[in-house]
């Protein structure tokens, strides 16, 4: 254990507030401190927990919101089908102007404090600009942007008309751009001029008339100023400046509230393996699962600052947003976490007086393994409560690392869920204690069962992660996908009538949970299966080891034998011989078991992670076995996409 909340602690939480709640109006006797009956209850009596929370959250809404669900079939669930409300009204209602709203720095812009009534203004602004221009509800607006004020202000102003959000990094490639945005059709397209990343300047304008043309549905483009003063918009077909498109408003920000289900953005899968899955959210779902979330999982509250590590590509940006339905105010950064130093980002959440920081459990790996020290006599932290961890499984060492450089009074959650619900279906709670590699427990309205390939419930043993009552934000459907074939294929076809995630997770005695990884890329040797994370986490042990991808590759046509291949990336001066292969071989054989230790160990200069950090484990086990890498891999996906030459070279002599 590396962390056990305090009495005082446990009283003081959003979450404490909540069980006093229900014991006054719905005559509900729940402990705090007993979270586990709490989450029983709320995940089996799904209608009365979220009827909870929208009235708790006190949620402004037309029509009749006593018909919680009217189908709870799986998929084709129907969430509050007679009430219409909007997102963006809830971000918005009952803010002080002059409170703090927003914190954003990047590296071409100092810290600055934004209060609610100059995101208000802004945010009206541009929903004026958005309705001269034509866009309307069902209008799919594309953004192009940085993680900025601008970015959020656009969201919200698009959201507070009706009109449906999606967005991707500057750093995506054209291609990958166009993928995405090309099959949602957009009537209005948000770009950004260029950005800065480790110091160097990139202009974009070449990439974003590349995009303008691609997409022949886009009416207006809208560049904002923000690598130059002026932008050059030659070569584009229609396009405005930003500050000349979104002219101050002259009336106040309005809403239109729509069906519950209206999509409110459209998310996509990672996209490395085909086209990537545009997801559709919707206004209600979305709204009534970060309510929970961002007040009874983050506790966030008045004074609080959330911070998270994030591109407007990643859903984590669509869940920073969310923390503002709370009390609390958001810290923005673009840029490199380690430029100029790697210190970068714990020199921010000095600055910006972050109290929870949230990031890929890649940059805490990065972290400990460069010997970065956050805490120090010049950079107290003292604001500092809580420490966030998502988009792969957090190592053991990563969680003892926090712990001996924060101590026990800092929270540390880790947590695992995903772009398909935008939000973590377990995770952070707190009001329990913290064990080290253990997720702390299912959220609240979740239904987390770990299941055999035979359906039965799993305790502590290793199971496919699956979700067995509907949840609000379970997508509304995937764009284009008329028949819901798409949708059925991607989570139901294994369990028909559950959602089957596609990750191993153990649930424990205790009921915390460990991610083994996804289980359509884990090693399965004679019987015996195990998730990659615990691969690496042995291999990336080895001093000289810096970086690593598994993959188990069929060496016949039944499958039936197998044989494992580990890449690594060496770190600087470290030459692969013999006696590393050794090392990493006895440890693997040690700490997994003698069946999963690697046929072949193979350096190589880099291996290729999305832009948000995930392995592309399973598009370079299908390259390997003779896949067109075109149609797997999405180079502009890619944090960096020349890595994945040398698997196709390896891949083409594997077939010779």
């Amino acid at each position: 254990m590396l962390w056990q909340p305090s009495a005082e602690h446990l009283a003081s939480t959003n979450l404490a507030e909540y069980v006093g709640w229900l014991s006054r109006e719905r005559g509900l006797q729940f402990d705090v401190a007993d979270y586990k009956t709490l989450q029983s209850w709320s995940s089996s009596e799904i209608e009365h927990f979220w009827s909870s929370i929208w009235q708790y959250f006190d949620v402004q809404a037309d029509g009749d919101p006593s018909v919680v669900l009217a189908d709870r079939r799986m998929p084709g669930t129907e969430w509050f089908p007679d009430s219409s409300l909007n997102f963006a009204e809830h971000i918005f209602r009952g803010k002080d102007r002059d409170t703090l709203a927003i914190v954003a720095q990047s590296e071409l812009r100092p810290l600055r404090e934004i209060t609610w009534g100059e995101l208000t203004d802004q945010t009206a602004a541009i929903a004026a600009g958005m309705t001269r221009l034509g866009v309307g509800p069902g209008d799919r607006v594309a953004a192009y942007l940085p993680n900025s004020s601008e970015a959020i202000a656009a969201f919200l102003a698009a959201a507070s008309i009706g009109a449906i959000w999606s967005s991707c990094s500057p750093d995506f490639g054209a291609d990958s751009v166009v993928d995405r945005f090309s099959q949602i059709e957009p009537k209005l397209l948000l770009t950004v001029d260029g950005y800065s990343y480790n110091g160097r300047r990139f202009d974009r304008m070449g990439e974003v008339a590349d995009i303008e043309a691609a997409l022949a549905t886009v009416e207006q483009t809208i560049v904002l100023s923000y690598l130059e003063e002026t932008p050059n918009l030659t070569g584009l077909r229609s396009a405005v400046d930003w500050d000349d498109a979104f002219e101050p408003a002259a009336g106040p920000l309005s809403f239109r509230r729509m069906p519950f289900s209206h999509p409110l953005w459209i998310l996509y899968s990672s996209g490395t393996t085909g086209l990537p899955k545009p997801i559709v959210h919707g206004h209600g779902g979305i709204l009534l699962e970060h309510l929970k979330k961002m007040w009874l999982h983050l506790d966030a509250r008045e004074g609080d600052r959330v911070f998270w590590f994030t591109t407007t590509g990643w859903m984590m940006w669509n869940f920073l947003v969310g923390v503002l339905l709370t009390d609390a105010a958001v810290v923005l950064y673009d840029g490199s976490p380690a430029w100029p130093e790697p210190e970068t980002l714990w020199q921010l959440a000095e600055e910006a007086e972050v109290t929870c920081f949230g990031a890929g459990a890649a940059y805490l790996v990065s972290c400990m393994r460069e010997g970065v020290v956050p805490r120090t006599a010049e950079r107290p932290l003292a604001k500092l409560r809580s420490i966030g961890s998502t988009g792969s499984p957090l190592p053991p060492e990563a969680f003892r690392w926090v712990s001996e450089q924060f101590g026990d009074d800092l929270w540390l959650f880790s947590t695992s869920g995903g772009t398909d619900v935008c939000t973590a279906f377990v995770g952070g709670c707190p009001v329990l204690p913290v064990y080290e590699g253990e997720l702390q427990s299912a959220s609240l309205g979740v239904s987390l069962k770990a299941f055999s390939e035979s359906g039965e419930s799993l305790i502590g043993e290793v199971g496919e992660l699956v979700i067995t009552e509907p949840l609000p934000s379970m997508p509304v459907s995937f764009w284009g996908d008329e028949d819901g074939s798409r949708l059925r294929e991607s989570y139901f076809e294994i369990y028909p009538g559950l959602w089957r995630h596609g990750d191993w997770i153990e649930i424990t005695e205790r009921g915390t949970a460990v991610i083994y990884g996804r289980s359509d890329s884990t090693i399965n040797r004679g019987g015996v299966r195990i998730g990659t994370s615990e691969i690496y986490r042995s291999v990336l042990r080895e001093a000289g080891i810096a970086d690593a991808l598994v993959v188990d590759l069929p060496t016949d046509q039944s499958g039936a034998e197998s044989s494992i291949l580990l890449f690594v990336v060496l770190g600087d001066g470290v030459e692969l011989d013999d006696a590393i292969v050794d090392r990493i071989r006895g440890d693997l054989r040690k700490t997994c078991s003698p069946r999963h230790v690697p046929d072949q160990v193979i350096a190589v200069p880099a291996v290729p992670r999305t832009i948000s950090g995930k392995l592309l484990e399973v598009p370079v086990k299908r390259i390997l076995m003779g896949a067109d890498p075109e149609k797997v891999a999405s180079r502009g996906s890619l944090a960096n996409p020349e890595s994945l030459d040398l698997f196709i070279a390896f891949g083409n002599r594997r077939d010779q």
